[in-house]
């Protein structure tokens, strides 16, 4: 197989960059703390597998990706049972520059599809806000498993490589992400 040149790999960083980003966020809920993740997560690519072939970068990436959250997760955790209060150390401006990339996804539609009416669109918004914070709701592992096989559109084989763990685990968390997304949203009249 042929291996990777500068351009490939630099075409692959910028064809994954985006969606690694919102898939990130999704995660750590935290924009700056997700390019942080994102960026670093390139960069390891690049150092140690930019010379791997064309074809075996997305799984790389994915693994290096979710290796890198698990690793944040696991900062924040060790930063908190040290910190006893987060929020003395926090500014209060954060709240200002929230991101709600399905609310941002709603409004691209909505500009998409013109023809909606006001209360329509008002619907959807509310809608993908409410999915936003099911998903956000879900175990870390269910989370990263449903964002993968249905965000992303990996298959149950790449989630599997990509995650570190069986196809059938993938499945597992999918079916019960998706069991427990499907209850709470109909407990909210929302049938999907």
């Amino acid at each position: 197989m042929p291996l990777a040149s500068e351009q490939e790999l630099s075409d692959f960083l910028k064809s994954v960059d985006k969606r690694a980003f919102k898939r990130t966020v999704y995660h750590v809920r935290d924009e700056e703390a997700a390019l942080d993740i994102v960026q670093d997560s390139m960069i390891k690519l690049a150092e140690h597998y930019g010379d791997k072939p064309v074809n075996e970068l997305p799984m790389l990436f994915q693994r290096i990706l979710s290796n890198s959250t698990l690793d944040w997760f696991r900062r924040q955790k060790t930063r908190n049972a040290l910190f006893t209060s987060l929020s003395d150390f926090e500014s209060p401006s954060d709240e200002a520059g929230d991101f709600d990339l399905l609310e941002n996804y709603a409004i691209e539609g909505d500009q998409r599809e013109g023809s909606q009416s006001a209360e329509d669109q008002i619907r959807r918004k509310q809608i993908f806000h409410e999915i936003e914070k099911e998903i956000q709701e879900l175990p870390a592992r269910q989370r990263e498993a449903f964002l993968m096989r249905y965000w992303e559109e990996m298959d149950v084989a790449e989630t599997a490589a990509a995650m570190g763990c069986s196809e059938g685990s993938v499945k597992t968390h999918c079916f019960r992400a998706i069991q427990t997304l499907s209850k709470a949203l109909k407990a909210k009249g929302i049938e999907l």
